[in-house]
């Protein structure tokens, strides 16, 4: 988290139950990274409000990407996005660093 443009977390008192954070180009674009809710808090709407501070925090910005895996696809349609036609995410991963 510590070089995220911007980061928003979620707590129960003092206990840590989820954050997300933010890359960007600091113009047009931004990344959403990690969404990341605790199991047991999860279904209660926390994911939602932290994806809805960081989409008014970038409301300005031309595009907001993620990638999402195929089980959270709804989750995030319901937050607002959309498939990208023709788009596929692509990857590369260097296991050895």
């Amino acid at each position: 988290m510590k070089n995220s443009d911007k980061v928003y977390s979620a707590w129960d008192e003092d206990k840590l139950i989820g954050l997300i954070n933010a890359l960007s180009d600091k113009a047009m674009t931004a990344y959403f990274h990690y969404l990341l809710v605790q199991p047991n808090y999860q279904k209660q709407g926390i994911g939602q409000k932290l994806v809805t501070h960081m989409l008014k925090e970038y409301k300005d910005y031309q595009r907001k990407v993620l990638i999402s895996y195929d089980n959270q696809v709804e989750f995030y349609k319901k937050c607002g996005f959309k498939i990208g036609e023709g788009a596929s995410p692509m990857f590369v991963t260097d296991l050895t660093t």
